[in-house]
């Protein structure tokens, strides 16, 4: 599946002196987006979206793709950026907690985990495990329930999240593993049916984000990000909100 860039506004890729280009996980698009065009609104500074995800875009910053910033799914991705001096020392701090969530289009078909052992169904979407944080964590409860074998037939891969939620929502999977935050949309009631799972049965999805050079305008953004604001925006598309994390310092970009 191709990176989606979404420009905020529309404009080129090429630095700007009042712009960043931000690299997103594809889970919290519905989120950042608000956050973003919040920002824009108060400051009138720009800023640009690629979604897509949380292993593809370590890969491509690895490779030397011109992001300022990097909101990823997971911890371990910002800490090898940090840890390979491709980010700002100390900027790494966790966004958000994300929440995963058992889907269908059907409203009668989920009312808890017994779903997964429905013999009628033929698909069970998840996202690949290798890449997406989310797809290791619906994989984690497979396996934590011993389900992960007997329906290794019925697995269809996301690239990323956004991918899993297409194949549930077009029907190609009758059920699907997705980030809760893509149901709980701002001010409208999930569709179809769904359970949200337990957070003692997959690892806790910490979310952090990284400032990868001194881009300022990237550096306000994770500040507004990290306000009462910002974190108000967060939890209303369903995330958990990490404990309050002092402002990181700060550094200068390790060469």
């Amino acid at each position: 599946m191709p990176l989606i860039l979404l420009f905020l506004p529309l404009f080129s890729f090429t630095a700007q002196a009042d712009s960043a280009r931000i690299a997103v996980a594809s889970n919290f698009a519905p989120a950042i987006k608000t956050l973003a065009a919040r920002y824009q609104n108060e400051s009138g500074r720009r800023l640009q979206l690629a979604f897509g995800s949380t292993g593809k875009h370590y890969a491509q910053i690895r490779h030397g793709a011109p992001f300022d910033a990097f909101f990823a799914a997971d911890v371990r991705r910002p800490q090898l950026l940090e840890q390979e001096n491709r980010a700002i020392p100390g900027s790494r701090f966790t966004y958000a907690i994300g929440r995963l969530a058992l889907w269908s289009n059907d409203p009668a078909m989920i009312k808890d985990a017994s779903a997964l052992d429905d013999a009628r169904f033929r698909h069970l979407a998840l996202a690949n495990p290798k890449l997406a944080p989310y797809g290791r964590a619906a994989d984690e409860f497979l396996r934590a329930t011993a389900r992960r074998e007997k329906l290794r037939s019925r697995l269809i891969f996301g690239e990323n999240i956004s991918q899993t939620y297409q194949f549930v929502a077009s029907g190609n999977a009758e059920l699907g593993f997705v980030a809760w935050s893509q149901l709980k949309r701002l001010g409208h009631a999930p569709s179809g049916s769904w359970w949200l799972l337990p957070e003692n049965r997959y690892t806790p999805i910490k979310q952090q984000a990284i400032l990868l050079n001194n881009n300022p305008v990237a550096r306000d953004f994770l500040t507004f990000v990290r306000s009462s604001r910002g974190r108000s925006i967060i939890q209303s598309f369903g995330y958990t909100l990490p404990a309050l994390q002092p402002e990181p310092a700060n550094k200068k970009h390790a060469e």
